[in-house]
């Protein structure tokens, strides 16, 4: 208890514990002047259970029979209830450091063969700071690119993203030159062409052909993949279209 100090918020968390057990530990630990102490049963405790940030010191599993499972779920909630720089005292048979330190805490100390101390940091569960770049670690200087790159001195090197596109590139593409048969994806018709290739190839021209979803009118988004309209501007319904397949091959 060496770790509880005067005008301490302390919370115990337990789990199947005697009342005997619970009420001598709550006494030994109010015998420090002005200490608060709030019970919790692991297997109820919640992030809401509490207000956050309130516990100076947080006793897990710390009477018989030690049945405390501090799992990621518990200890995630348990960071969260200790106020910053606060401290928890566990008793676990389990090797959890790993556990421990995964899950925000720091310090983490095994005082001895199943008790563990360890601390919240000496900031709030999600808090921001801003990176103040005229006042940069050492490991800053390993690379001088990494400190150019932050502070903008050699804006003259940033490449503009318009550089790199040339006159072709910005020239919009032919449509005749984006035909393609509509079931192989390639510009040969296949040999039972429906889509109209195989009569653009011919320098045909093929009359409007019926609907058979009656949707074609409406435009792209409501055509099929082998629609003879698509591409085409939307039209009213019953206009009779004339689809010209004509093309320079």
């Amino acid at each position: 208890m060496d770790n509880i100090k005067n005008g301490d918020n302390v919370l115990i968390v337990w789990s199947d514990s005697e009342p005997n057990e619970i009420s001598n530990l709550v006494n030994k630990i109010q015998s420090v002047a002005n200490t608060s102490v709030v019970l919790e049963n692991s297997n109820m405790i919640a992030e809401a259970s509490r207000p956050l940030s309130s516990f100076d010191v947080i006793l897990s599993n710390w009477m018989l029979p030690h049945s405390v499972n501090h799992n990621d779920s518990l200890l995630a909630i348990l960071i969260k209830l200790l106020k910053p720089s606060g401290k928890l005292i566990l008793k676990d048979s389990n090797d959890i450091s790993s556990i421990l330190k995964l899950n925000g805490f720091i310090n983490v100390t095994k005082c001895s063969d199943n008790q563990y101390l360890a601390e919240k940091p000496n900031f709030e569960v999600g808090s921001k700071a801003s990176l103040k770049l005229n006042n940069k670690p050492a490991v800053w200087k390993l690379d001088e690119t990494i400190e150019e790159a932050w502070t903008g001195k050699n804006d003259d090197e940033i490449i503009d993203s318009d550089m790199l596109l040339d006159e072709d590139d910005l020239k919009r593409p032919d449509q005749q030159s984006l035909r393609v048969c509509s079931t192989t994806g390639k510009r040969k018709a296949c040999a039972d062409c429906s889509c109209g290739l195989a009569e653009e190839l011919r320098g045909e021209t093929k009359d409007t052909p019926k609907s058979s979803c009656g949707s074609c009118y409406l435009g792209d988004a409501f055509r099929c993949a082998t629609c003879p309209y698509l591409g085409m501007p939307a039209f009213k319904p019953g206009e009779k279209v004339i689809l010209d397949l004509k093309s320079d091959i």
